[in-house]
This record gives structure tokens, sequence and C-alpha cells, in this order.
């Protein structure tokens, strides 16, 4: 399986396509520029089977249905964010000024159970880790050696948790119960900022030393 990072929108929300040798991908958090990942997917001639998303907030969701009825693929959400997406309140839109509410249809499929997940022909652990928002999820692809940790876990910082729902203290215990537990070359694919890994969090995270 291979992977590629593409910031969008003015946040830099990062989005990523994993893909395999058969040419189809999962599209993990378009959250603006349809163009952008579009063009990347039809460089490489990929077959988009699934839109997974690690959450709900409104800069994970913008390109959500341009891409889902372009390609006329599902999209999955965690069963907690299942009405975050057509609402601009719970997503967090609304909160910033500047900002045109935005929204996007249902998801087709909820996360409910955590564990091992196959989805669009890609297996890799799901894992609940909220905090950051109460559907928050990761996906950990052992074979490659990745997780993909939505707003969860950044490159010494963590996720904010002063939007609807958020909570610190369970976002921290995400962390270290779910996250950290990993091996420690294992690269951490965040919502913003460069990948990291698990070794350079638990050593040098000002949020993490010391729990």
């Amino acid at each position: 399986m291979e992977w590629i990072q593409i910031p969008l929108g003015p946040l830099q929300t990062n989005a990523y396509i994993v893909y395999n040798d058969e040419q189809n991908c999962l599209i993990i958090d378009p959250g603006e520029e349809e163009t952008k990942l579009r063009q990347f997917i039809e460089q490489k001639k990929l077959t988009p089977t699934a839109i997974i998303l690690t959450h709900a907030h409104f800069d994970h969701i913008g390109a959500v249905d341009p891409i889902r009825d372009h390609y006329k693929i599902p999209v999955y959400v965690h069963e907690e964010e299942k009405k975050w997406l057509s609402d601009s309140s719970k997503n967090g839109s609304s909160f910033f000024q500047g900002i045109q509410p935005i929204t996007a249809r249902d998801a087709d499929y909820l996360y409910d159970t955590q564990g091992e997940c196959t989805i669009g022909g890609f297996s890799f652990q799901l894992f609940n880790t909220p905090g950051h928002s109460p559907g928050s999820v990761s996906f950990y692809f052992k074979q490659s050696g990745v997780v993909i940790a939505g707003d969860t876990l950044f490159q010494g910082s963590i996720g904010r948790t002063d939007l609807p729902r958020g909570n610190h203290d369970v976002l921290i215990k995400s962390i270290h119960q779910k996250l950290l537990t990993l091996p420690e070359d294992t690269y951490v694919l965040p919502g913003h900022g460069p990948v990291t890994t698990i070794s350079q969090e638990m050593n040098t995270n000002p949020f993490l030393n010391g729990f």
C-alpha cells in the first residue's frame, strides 16, 4: 500500500489517499479542493472505492459530496457523529467568522465497533480515539506501519478540545491507550501539519510528557 498527503483549503487540512497495486484507493478526509484530489486520482489512474472520515469537523468534510457524487462511492463516519455532516453547529463551521456554513449529506455507513475493519478492499485496525471530538477515529495500517490519526495527535501537539463535545482528558487517554501503544517506528499521519512518528511524540511532545 502507498499513500499521499494532500493539504487542502485555508486550514491546510490533510487529506490522504491510500492506494494498492490494483490501483484501488480510499479517500480520507476530503476537506476541500475537490479538483486537487481528482487531479492526483486521475494522474495515477486510481479507482476510488470509499471515503472514510476520521471525524466530521467542517475542515475535513468540505469536498465529501462532490467526491462522493463524482465517483459514486460511499462515505463512512463514526456513529457518534452521524448528524454532524449536515449540521453546521455540530461540525463547527458556524462558529468561525468568515466561513460559510459547511455541510454534507449523511454518511452511507457508520463505524459502530473498533477492531479489524475492511472497507473498499482495504483492511486496517479501526481505533476509537475520542477527545478532539466524540467520534474521532484513527486508522492503523499495520503492514505499512502508518496510523492516520486525524486531529488526535500532531507533531509536537495534540488536537484542540474547545469545540462542541471536546474533552482534553479523554483525548490524552485516547492517545496513551491507543496510539502510543503502537510500535515506536509507526508513522503518524495527522490531520494538519507534517508526518511524525510514535517515537518522536513519545520523546518530545510537551503535551504528553509527564502524563
